[in-house]
């Protein structure tokens, strides 16, 4: 098991969430229901960012704790931070009267 501590709620997630910051190259094994990956951190993840735990394509969904949260506007590797600068939100800001 990682000493790094995550947060990987759903097997269907593509990304997971660290819960102290962890370095880069740092291997970090995250478990959920009956799966288990273990991730190479290929930069700095900080406490509360995500990082992808399996190759995201440009355009697919990126879900997090079970749940669409965004896209991804470019390819993301295994281990690469997740933000906003590859992620666009599709949740909305929730300010919007319809």
């Amino acid at each position: 098991m990682s000493e790094y501590k995550t947060l990987f709620l759903n097997e269907k997630d593509s990304v997971a969430m660290a819960l102290s910051d962890i370095p880069a190259g740092a291997q970090v094994t995250v478990k959920a229901e009956e799966r288990e990956i273990c991730v190479k951190i290929l930069e700095p993840i900080r406490f509360g960012h995500k990082f992808a735990v399996r190759a995201i394509p440009q355009g697919d969904d990126i879900i997090k704790y079970g749940e669409v949260i965004g896209a991804a506007v470019v390819p993301i590797d295994v281990g690469e931070h997740v933000h906003v600068h590859n992620l666009e939100g599709k949740r909305g800001r929730g300010d919007k009267v319809v």
